[in-house]
């Protein structure tokens, strides 16, 4: 088999369905993503406003989530796991169930508190174990989903199938800021696209069980993990270089050695990725915040959900556009990839940093976006041809840890210096993505080098 980069099947535009699953099938997988997707993101279009609302320091608003990622990146290798003993259907009913739970919870939490019922500590408190429902349990369905259609499709077909699938979380970032003002319903207000979006999971449940036939796999496949869906350009590539069409009882391959993050061969990536992961994080934090501030929308926060969202709206289209159009367009490479995207990331923040108007804003942050869309396929592709065949798993299993760890802090720590000081931030941030190409200039591996060395 001839060698391939992956950083180019992955981020090309997903081919219209041609494999094992009917079509009806297909699109009733890509719903469940899809949908998951655009809840989490359209949540996070409103947040800013719902704490400027509560009257709570916006630093709280982060840290909300910090134990929601930080389950995610628990739970999703063990629900990747399981999913191949008890079935996928069953984990992605268990994931929609975790996703309707939270939202309904999250948002009859949040109705409480903007009404006056609960103090703002105890909204907060209850939010966080509401949503960390959706991070224990929300995790099993995207690696069951991805399994799901391997393990129906032969070879030939998988790539545009599960590009397919992986698509569906991009274009659920897209749609979720959308969609978040048109749902800010009377009676509802703010809350009404946590409810919305649990009605819709209920109604993609049911398809789910009704429309989907139990496990019957064809081939063998392993669910891969996806890092949660709270950001534009979460991962959701999959790598499809190295399924192969084995039988049902698995791979006759040995257990690959285990790999950790400072392994030598994959630890210039692993340092690259948390360290871009963490401006990227910081900023993601930061975005909502500062489109209230600079709009001067704090004494009216039901009218900030609609900017927020256009901004995260054109973020989210800016990294598509690098994943689908520009990596393909260009045949960049991991190496390229990383550094132009790292590049290109910082020059956006620091257009960001002085957008006063909507426009600018939304400028600064869609070419950042559009870096870190570049940035995140490079140092995945990367760790990816850095590794042999057999090892594609653990290097997987680490491409999601480091970019799950990265949104674990970053967020608040990102609105806690933007609090203190909007030059100490946005500085940091852009240190980090200079700190990212120096050394990454020095130390990542060239393009034709990995694919030369690709074993």
């Amino acid at each position: 088999m001839a060698d391939r980069d992956p950083l180019l099947e992955n981020t090309a535009p997903p081919a219209a369905s041609g494999n094992g699953i009917s079509r009806g099938r297909m699109a009733l997988l890509f719903s469940v993503m899809l949908v998951t997707a655009a809840g989490n993101t359209a949540m996070q279009s409103v947040m800013p406003s719902i704490g400027t609302e509560l009257g709570v320091a916006d630093v709280w608003i982060s840290l909300a989530y910090t134990w929601s990622a930080l389950l995610w990146v628990t739970c999703a290798p063990f629900w990747a796991r399981r999913s191949d003993k008890r079935g996928r259907k069953s984990m992605m009913a268990l994931g929609m169930t975790g996703f309707i739970t939270s939202m309904g919870f999250c948002g009859l939490v949040l109705w409480f508190g903007l009404a006056g019922l609960l103090p703002a500590v105890w909204t907060l408190l209850l939010f966080a174990a509401a949503r960390s429902l959706y991070g224990g349990f929300g995790s099993a369905a995207p690696p069951a989903v991805q399994a799901y259609v391997a393990s129906r499709t032969a070879r030939s077909e998988r790539t545009n199938a599960l590009s397919l699938i992986a698509s569906s979380f991009g274009l659920g970032t897209v749609l979720g800021p959308a969609l978040a003002p048109l749902l800010i319903l009377p009676g509802l207000d703010l809350v009404g696209p946590f409810l919305a979006f649990a009605a819709i999971g209920v109604v993609a449940l049911v398809a789910l069980r009704w429309r989907l036939p139990d496990d019957e796999p064809r081939y063998a496949a392993r669910g891969k993990t996806f890092s949660e869906p709270f950001s534009a350009s979460s991962q959701s590539n999959h790598d499809a270089e190295d399924d192969e069409d084995v039988g049902v009882d698995g791979p006759s391959e040995s257990e690959p050695k285990r790999l950790t993050w400072w392994e030598p061969r994959v630890r210039p990536w692993v340092i690259a990725a948390l360290l871009g992961g963490h401006a990227q994080a910081m900023i993601l934090g930061i975005v909502g915040f500062l489109v209230l501030d600079r709009l001067g929308l704090r004494a009216d926060p039901l009218a900030g959900a609609g900017p927020v969202g256009l901004v995260l709206m054109a973020g989210a289209l800016a990294s598509l556009v690098a994943q689908w159009g520009v990596i393909p367009r260009f045949n960049l490479g991991p190496r390229a990839a990383t550094l132009s995207g790292i590049v290109l990331a910082g020059f956006g923040v620091f257009v960001f940093a002085l957008g006063d108007a909507i426009h600018t804003i939304a400028l600064g942050y869609a070419i950042a976006s559009l870096g870190f869309g570049l940035f995140r396929p490079g140092t995945t592709s990367g760790t990816s041809l850095a590794v042999t065949r057999a090892e594609q798993g653990e290097a997987s299993g680490i491409v999601a840890s480091v970019a799950g760890a990265a949104f674990v802090f970053a967020p608040a720590l990102g609105v806690l210096l933007y609090n203190l000081s909007e030059p100490l931030a946005f500085g940091l941030v852009i240190g980090f993505c200079s700190v990212v190409f120096a050394v990454g200039w020095k130390q990542l591996s060239l393009d034709e080098v990995l694919t030369r060395d690709r074993r």
